[in-house]
């Protein structure tokens, strides 16, 4: 039976309270808990079982002390989180368990060379912690290592520690008591030679780095700091760990990149040689400065170098990484020359506090030396001092020249400064373009109004061109062409050889250069369809081989494999712009030049009634044809407006996308649709009719070979 709901007073019926799928008793009876079982031979001896376990686990080498009876175990222990981002291969552990365990805690020490010791504090620490944490709980030493093995990348995360490092100086007070010009050998005595005149001039002292104290930041400060740090140098490691001279460090501080100075014969000769930097990104960046360190150079030099871009870095903290990357690429002979200005004037200065001082000194002797002579009675003498050597100034012509010659101390028309770019201003202009091994010759291919959303980095892998040909003017198609892989071909009609290079670059939000093309024999016409791989923008990992197939006009969409972020790009329009002429170049040919037809199309539109003409209406293309190089809906077109024969077209124009490309008989290679109009089925075919006995239709009466099957046609 059905149970009837009994109704309230106001008419309407009961309902049972809504189901809840909770536990019945939120808090259980202490009766009820059963404790985890312990094998007993944990509770007869904890600390023997304990160290089996660790043996069996992770097979150590174990020495104990015999004076303090405290076991040492030595092992590696690999992290098993197969996402841990630190360039560390395995953790070598010396876990220290006394006597007294488990009444007393057991100790770890970090033995990695690889590992700062301030890093290494941070894991030991941590240790102690989860020591404490599992103190009274029934913890094992194999799970507090388990445990340490699941939060080693939080205890590496931390700030590093403070160390101190003790160094033992050697004791030479005795060395001081000898008197100046000899030094002391047991019996023996060696009496120093007197320096000539340009050895004893005094060198200047290099001036002390200012004492610069440490800031104190709030956690916000510092937790955007971190936010900041890790973006860049998630952008810096995506541009350039492809190249070669790439090294990070495994600490994530220090990064050897590649730089390439964009007027290097304008260094001094000790910077020429320097192909790579030092870039040590603090942890707290930008909050503490940045500081670069140049290789394979002269370290005198590059000194003054690396501590001006370390205040140009403190001034301009807004910038990132990769834009002091390129300003230091940029503006190397800048801050070169601004170092040496330092250094002259730093010399300058010595010299003449050390003359000032040599003057005062005269002065107080000739003082003397007249009060003695008065005081006898005798007259003056006349002392010639000797001229210092910074006195000799070089003249203009190269000859050497006094300044008492001169004629006046304040005339210095006749000397001249010579710089080593002739007489070139010192400014510093902020660089724009990553430095980079590819050279600027060639035809450059960019993308000036490229949209990209969500993407850090595009790049072009296989490129596909329309070229033309230097002798014949005819069009060429060359495809798949690679990066820094030269592909040979001739012309279709003349059969001429060319050659076509590619020299790919990156393109990003502040470059929309896609590359260099090196071309021989012909000319750049157009850009085909070809493949792109972008970068995701928010997670920084490439789109997986071959990428995309775009081209000018189409926009493309999809996600990232990694994070799933959805990202487009669109290449509205592509530029060529000649840097340098590659390409082999022919004879001139007789007559007038051929002047160029201007259509005004724009590719992604359609042409005017979609291609047809009165002539072929069902015809959706434009042809060009190559005796005139001009473009016709058809050839009875051409035979109306020109006066000579037409020649076949090799090239045509699609009439839904505007788009050039080699002759196609039904669709376009661009945007797939047809070209000439389908036929609307197998019935008439054209008005001339059928004989396929399936397509034939009910009533036709050849559907039926005989007679007696024909009279069904008429039913």
């Amino acid at each position: 039976m059905i149970p009837i709901r009994p109704k309230q007073p106001d008419g309407s019926s009961t309902s049972s309270p809504p189901r809840r799928d909770k536990q019945a008793v939120q808090t259980p009876s202490p009766s009820r808990i059963a404790s985890k079982p312990v094998p007993e031979r944990q509770l007869r001896s904890p600390r023997e079982y304990q160290i089996d376990q660790l043996k069996r686990r992770f097979s150590p080498k174990e020495t104990v002390d015999p004076s303090t009876g405290e076991t040492s175990l030595l092992f590696s222990l690999k992290p098993s989180d197969p996402d841990f981002p630190y360039d560390l291969e395995k953790l070598e552990c010396d876990l220290r368990i006394p006597q007294e365990y488990p009444r007393q805690p057991a100790r770890l020490l970090v033995k990695n060379k690889d590992i700062p010791r301030g890093f290494a504090v941070n894991i030991e620490r941590g240790w102690d912690r989860l020591v404490q944490e599992r103190k009274g709980k029934g913890g094992t030493l194999l799970t507090v290592m388990n445990a340490l093995d699941r939060r080693l990348e939080g205890f590496l995360a931390e700030e590093k520690k403070d160390t101190v490092k003790i160094t033992v100086f050697k004791d030479s007070r005795h060395l001081e008591s000898e008197p100046s010009g000899v030094v002391g050998m047991g019996k023996e005595v060696i009496r120093e030679v007197p320096k000539s005149a340009e050895q004893q001039q005094p060198k200047p002292k290099p001036t002390p780095r200012p004492y610069i104290p440490l800031e104190n930041f709030t956690r916000d400060q510092i937790a955007e700091a971190k936010a900041r740090r890790a973006q860049e140098v998630r952008q810096l490691e995506a541009r350039m760990s492809g190249l070669p001279l790439y090294h990070k460090s495994s600490d994530g501080v220090i990064y050897t990149l590649p730089l390439d100075p964009k007027r290097r014969s304008s260094l001094p000769s000790g910077l020429q040689s320097v192909h790579s930097v030092q870039l040590v990104i603090p942890l707290l960046y930008p909050l503490q400065p940045l500081r670069v360190l140049l290789n394979d150079v002269d370290a005198d030099e590059a000194e003054a170098v690396e501590e001006l871009f370390t205040q140009k870095a403190v001034e301009q903290k807004q910038m990132s990484l990769t834009s002091h990357l390129n300003y230091l690429a940029t503006n190397l002979h800048a801050l070169a020359k601004q170092a040496a200005q330092e250094k002259q004037k730093a010399v300058q200065a010595a010299a003449a506090e050390e003359e000032g001082k040599k003057t005062a000194a005269d002065e107080e002797a000739k003082e003397a030396e007249h009060v003695a002579s008065a005081a006898d009675g005798e007259r003056g003498h006349v002392h010639v001092i000797p001229r210092p050597l910074e006195w000799t100034l070089i003249n203009a012509d190269g000859s050497s020249e006094s300044e008492s010659e001169t004629g006046s101390d304040d005339d210095d028309d006749d000397f001249e400064l010579v710089d080593g770019e002739g007489g070139n201003t010192f400014g510093v202009t902020p660089g724009t373009a990553l430095p980079t091994a590819t050279a600027e010759r060639g035809t450059a291919i960019s993308f000036p109004s490229i949209e990209l959303h969500g993407i850090e980095l595009l790049q072009v892998t296989l490129l596909s061109l329309s070229v033309k040909c230097n002798r014949c003017k005819t069009l060429n198609d060359v495809t798949s062409l690679q990066s820094n892989v030269e592909k040979l071909a001739s012309c279709k009609k003349c059969a001429t050889s060319f050659t076509v290079r590619f020299r790919a670059e990156l393109v990003h939000a502040n470059s929309t250069r896609a590359g260099f093309i090196d071309l021989s024999g012909c000319t750049i016409s157009d850009m085909l369809p070809s493949s792109f791989i972008p970068t995701c923008g928010r997670c920084s990992t490439s789109y997986p081989s071959p990428g995309f197939v775009s081209v000018r006009g189409e926009s493309t969409t999809n996600v990232c494999r990694e994070c799933h972020a959805r990202f487009t790009f669109k290449i509205p329009d592509i530029k060529f712009l000649t840097y340098s002429s590659s390409s082999s170049s022919l004879p001139p040919t007789s007559g007038p030049k051929r002047k160029d037809q201007k259509l005004g199309l724009h590719a992604g539109d359609p042409l005017p009634a979609k291609g047809a003409c009165a002539h072929y209406k069902r015809s959706y293309r434009w042809f060009r044809f190559s005796c005139c190089n001009k473009v016709y809906p058809c050839d009875k077109c051409h035979q109306q407006a020109e006066d000579h024969v037409d020649e076949w077209a090799n090239r045509m124009i699609c009439g839904w996308c505007s788009r050039e490309q080699n002759y196609r008989v039904e669709n376009c290679a661009f945007c797939g649709r047809s070209v000439v109009r389908k036929r609307t089925g197998g019935f008439w075919e054209g008005g001339k009719g059928t004989r396929d006995k399936v397509l034939m239709r009910r009533g036709d009466r050849r559907k039926y070979r005989n007679k007696k099957d024909g009279n069904k046609a008429n039913k």
